[in-house]
């Protein structure tokens, strides 16, 4: 397979959510996988849009997913410099070639002018086309006046890698605008531009480009540049599927999953099955999986639908796997102390360590921990309701769970050896000497000792509590249903 060069070119306009990290991982997996070139590039020439601090997200984002650039900001690289502010120069001697080549003009039609010619075409209900108002008379180019493309419309075919053969006609070509008055350039030429000098071989983004696509050819032609291969991603759609995934649909910026515990391990495999697949019905991929798999023939052409629930299932997955394949350290590295309780802070890293390793198979996402740990660190609000209503436990009078507890108290307080496997032997002996069943007695151990929802496996919850706090929250526990 031929060397591939890609590129990821945001716009600094603000957080960076799904459908552009989507937009960086197909890229970033062909230019790896053909031992090619991933290019950052950003593409801030809208300056009315320009958000403070945006670049820097952009490039914390791809970092954190592991795609790292091969050519870009902090970087460099031979076709330096990769924001379009700085190229502006470029991009200004291709349009005046375009200009004494007789397929660009100078433009100083005011604003106001050209909003009537708009509003003529909606009275007479036709299509408005700037190219049907063009200026007879030509105007020498100084700054502060647009330069536009001039149009000579016709039909065009093209390939698109995933839609396949497409086409259109000459009624959606238009007098676009090359340059605009602040001098720097519209993204409909600046790329063409950056993509040629930078020698992209293949232009990965989004469907909602291809409505462009016949202007884009069209600079192609008049510029007399190679096509580079397009490959059109589907839209990644709201929960319901009708429509394309925005802010309205609930939908977080990458940066709002980091902070919630996603890891970048499940939003890079969640993204990259968004719109693709193998062929299999394998779902959790690692890095070098994806690598060795991915394919543009097997990216789909219609939306894929968001679904946060599965990528909260992933993470899931990724926790387990993480802990199962590269050990309870490794997780625990990956936490960052905002997840843990606040009395966590006053345990030693060993005890948080244990208290991870017996709940990290509960957890969907990472900030899951502050609430399913905290009774490790902290003393639980007594409730005695939750025993007296839970489904199991409501058949039992109050004298009955009260002297259950007090039972379990004593024999527990009679272990010499705190560990596991002796607390396991008595709970199983507790079955016997009390004639309850598992879902009886357990149950109301773990609450008297957490009063949480859930709680992992009771022995382990035991001797990671210890002797003192355990006993002592069973006899308040006893003590409150009396």
């Amino acid at each position: 397979m031929e060397k591939a060069v890609t590129r990821f070119a945001p716009s600094p306009t603000g957080y960076i959510h799904i459908g552009n990290v989507r937009s960086a991982i197909y890229p970033y997996l062909l230019a790896k996988q053909t031992d090619g070139t991933f290019i950052l590039r950003i593409e801030d020439t809208d300056q009315a849009r320009y958000v403070e601090g945006a670049t820097d997200l952009i490039k914390e984002t791809l970092l954190w997913l592991g795609l790292n650039w091969d050519e870009g900001p902090d970087i460099g690289g031979p076709h330096a410099p990769y924001f379009q502010t700085e190229r502006k120069e470029l991009y200004l001697n291709w349009a005046k070639k375009l200009i004494a080549a007789g397929r660009a003009y100078a433009d100083a039609t005011p604003s106001e002018k050209i909003d009537e010619y708009r509003k003529e075409d909606t009275a007479k209900k036709i299509p408005y086309l700037y190219r049907n108002h063009r200026p007879t008379e030509t105007t020498e180019w100084h700054e502060g006046i647009p330069i536009r493309f001039k149009a000579e419309p016709k039909n065009y075919t093209w390939v698109d890698e995933v839609m396949g053969e497409l086409s259109a006609g000459p009624e959606v070509q238009d007098d676009i605008i090359l340059i605009k008055k602040d001098g720097l350039p519209t993204y409909n030429f600046a790329h063409i531009i950056d993509d040629m000098e930078m020698g992209v071989t293949h232009v990965i983004r989004g469907q909602e480009y291809l409505s462009s696509m016949p202007n884009y050819l069209a600079l192609y032609d008049a510029l007399g540049l190679p096509r580079p291969k397009f490959v059109s991603l589907p839209h990644i759609l709201a929960p319901q599927g009708n429509k394309k995934l925005s802010k309205r649909d609930g939908a977080k910026s990458v940066t709002d999953y980091r902070e919630d515990g996603i890891l970048p391990e499940a939003m890079l495999n969640y993204l990259a099955c968004l719109g693709w697949n193998d062929g299999t019905e394998q779902e959790i991929y690692t890095m070098a999986e994806l690598l060795e798999r991915f394919s543009l023939s097997r990216i789909q052409n219609s939306g894929a639908r968001f679904d946060e629930t599965k990528l909260l299932w992933m993470n899931g997955m990724w926790i387990r796997k993480i802990h199962d394949e590269e050990g309870n350290d490794v997780l625990y590295s990956k936490i960052n102390e905002k997840f843990w309780p606040d009395s966590a802070k006053d345990y030693p890293e060993e005890y948080r360590k244990k208290v991870l390793n017996i709940i990290y198979d509960r957890l969907k996402a990472l900030k899951d921990l502050k609430s399913f740990s905290a009774y490790f660190f902290e003393e639980p609000t007594v409730d005695a309701n939750l025993i007296k209503n839970n489904k199991i436990l409501k058949k039992l009078s109050e004298d009955e769970l009260s002297s259950l507890l007090n039972t379990v108290s004593l024999r527990l307080s009679e272990i010499q050896d705190w560990t596991e496997e002796n607390l396991q032997d008595v709970l199983n002996e507790l079955l016997e000497t009390t004639g309850k069943k598992p879902a009886e007695l357990f149950s109301l151990i773990r609450i008297a000792v957490s009063f949480a929802p859930f709680s992992p496996a009771l022995n382990l919850t035991l001797e990671a509590l210890g002797r003192e706090r355990t006993i002592a929250r069973l006899n308040l526990a006893a003590r409150s249903i009396d």
